[in-house]
């Protein structure tokens, strides 16, 4: 896995090299620098340009940088900061897909948002499960036609390629890897020390653009608050509307309006997130956890949890041992 890298028995740091090209979001460009350096010393983060020189930003300034394209040579990981659509280009320039080509074949790359659109123009997403900013999905597809692109998702990672959707989904893939390299605490930490949630529920469904709700409409943030807490117990569909005191029609719509999945694929979801936790920090059997985050037995807890990220508990437990050690 991408993580510690071991040099002669030693561990040294990871190294992320972030790529800004012509257009850049200043924002976006900013993200991998402030996740991994919150990371207690784990990572390395440089940027760099195609050539070493400034880079013009999508705002009214430019951004100086203090490597050029050789510095990808050494990248373990590397990502490509989004930038404004006016800034994509119909091919990829020969400059860009030179810098691209010094990445290394065992090398993780990551795209956020509309740097999705570099990487496809590149190859590196024939054939793949990819997301971007949901506003240019149909864009891409028409450009990308051998791309499956996932409008509702905040990220996806299909083997060592990983991207993101719109803006602060930038945070969410960042704060993945550091969890899939070092486990929950570190990435809670690191979000803590960030002030940003280390996992947002549902997807980019929920901030595409949709009628105003009316003024005083009631949330189900409580409910779902309250379903937190109570992730051992079944949770009918019907307790949830009621505890929210709407009817299950509302209450299911209103559910998907503001998280962008179902309340029962939301509720897998959590209880998958908690298993993934307990998993990591205990040594509770496989049984135990399905008790104690609502999954009817220890099989049901392995189909999910297979269906989420395609290991076994067991195999998933052993990754974050050796991880932490």
């Amino acid at each position: 896995m991408c993580g510690e890298r071991q040099v002669e028995g030693a561990r040294r740091m990871e190294r992320v090299v972030v790529l800004a090209l012509d257009g850049v979001y200043p924002f976006e460009l900013g993200i991998p620098s402030r996740i991994f350096g919150a990371a207690d010393d784990r990572y390395e983060v440089l940027t760099c340009s195609v050539d070493g020189r400034p880079v013009r930003s999508c705002a009214d300034f430019t951004i100086g940088v203090e490597h050029g394209p050789e510095i990808l040579d050494t990248a373990d990981t590397v990502v490509v900061a989004s930038m404004t659509p006016s800034c994509i280009p119909a091919e990829l320039p020969a400059e860009v897909a030179a810098a691209l080509a010094r990445i290394r074949p065992d090398a993780r790359i990551v795209s956020i948002c509309t740097a999705a659109f570099v990487l496809a123009a590149a190859g590196l997403l024939e054939g793949r499960r990819a997301t971007t900013h949901w506003q240019v999905t149909d864009w891409f597809r028409r450009l990308h036609p051998h791309v499956d692109v996932d409008p509702d998702v905040l990220f996806v990672q299909d083997g060592r390629i990983l991207t993101s959707a719109g803006a602060a989904s930038g945070v969410d893939v960042c704060l993945h890897i550091v969890r899939t390299d070092h486990g929950s605490e570190l990435a809670n930490s690191v979000a803590r020390r960030c002030v940003v949630p280390p996992f947002r529920d549902g997807g980019q469904a929920q901030y595409i653009e949709q009628p105003v709700p009316q003024s005083g409409a009631a949330s189900t943030a409580a409910t779902r608050a309250w379903a937190l807490e109570r992730l051992d117990q079944p949770l009918s569909l019907a307790e949830l509307a009621g505890h929210a005191r709407m009817s299950l029609r509302t209450f299911a719509r209103r559910f998907n309006e503001e998280v962008g999945l179902s309340p029962g694929r939301w509720l897998v979801q959590q209880r998958v997130a908690r298993a993934r936790h307990l998993l990591e920090s205990s040594d509770l059997s496989v049984d135990q956890i399905a008790g104690q985050v609502g999954f009817a037995t220890g099989a049901s807890l392995r189909q999910h949890l297979h269906a989420a990220i395609g290991v076994t508990p067991q195999a998933y437990r052993r990754t974050f041992q050796a991880a932490a050690r």
